[in-house]
């Protein structure tokens, strides 16, 4: 039967620029890892092996593989980079990107006290061997808070200028910090004052770990926002918003 009978919103194919949906693992055991990639692999763009996984996962092998015989690109995250910025082995961490075939690095500084100049060098750094993204905002909410809207735009933009191809806006797994207040809710004046700014959407990748976060996006930007730290259960329900097929976004897509 043609399930095709709906008008809804286009999909770039992949490999798509726009409309990214990226994943966070945090540590999936390795056969239900593959389940996941074999059943929804077509809406998964990107893969993150969060938390410096990577480090202790012991079919880290087999799931790169599985990853690259679907088109998928995965990364590490961006605090590994700053682990290995504390202990000076950055060029070491580069090595092991390489040595697992690694196409994206993220570069960050959420957590330790990175200069900013010091950021850029390394995303120039990394620019030059890899596909680099940049990853905006801070995981301590003392420091978020004090990190203004024009600050933001400013580090994006600069980013954006050394070599980064995406900048994540920060909201941790737990959508409570960064472009998030501490209770969960969402910077609305933050947002706008980002896409008004002149930073274009499309160079933005929005950390949105739970439907509230995805619902915001999908209506604010449409379905072809790029959307990070997604759980892989919820592969097939953003998908769904992003179509305008759950009540959330229903009427956003006619």
């Amino acid at each position: 039967m043609n399930a095709n009978f709906l008008d809804l919103p286009a999909r770039e194919a992949k490999p798509r620029k726009n409309g990214i949906t990226s994943i966070l693992d945090t540590g999936t055991p390795t056969q239900q890892f593959k389940d996941f990639i074999e059943s929804h692999g077509n809406y998964i763009d990107m893969v993150k092996l969060g938390w410096g996984t990577c480090m202790v996962t012991k079919d880290l092998t087999q799931k790169i593989d599985i990853l690259q015989q679907h088109g998928i690109d995965y990364y590490f995250g961006g605090t590994l980079f700053e682990k290995a910025w504390l202990q000076n082995k950055v060029e070491a961490l580069f090595d092991f990107f390489s040595a697992n075939q690694v196409k994206w690095v993220e570069i960050s500084d959420g957590t330790v006290a990175l200069p900013h100049a010091e950021k850029l060098k390394y995303i120039e750094l990394a620019a030059k061997k890899f596909s680099v993204m940049s990853e905006v905002g801070y995981k301590d909410q003392t420091r978020s808070a004090d990190f203004y809207p024009a600050e933001w735009i400013k580090c994006i933009q600069s980013e954006l200028a050394a070599g980064a191809q995406k900048c994540i806006t920060e909201a941790r797994e737990s959508g409570q910090s960064g472009i998030c207040r501490s209770n969960g809710e969402i910077r609305f004046g933050l947002i706008h004052e980002i896409l008004n700014g002149g930073v274009s959407a499309k160079d933005l990748i929005f950390e949105a770990p739970n439907k509230s976060l995805q619902t915001y996006f999908i209506k604010l930007v449409g379905s072809d926002v790029n959307l990070g730290n997604i759980a892989f259960s919820d592969v097939i329900p953003l998908e769904t918003l992003r179509l305008g097929l759950r009540s959330d976004t229903l009427e956003s897509f006619k």
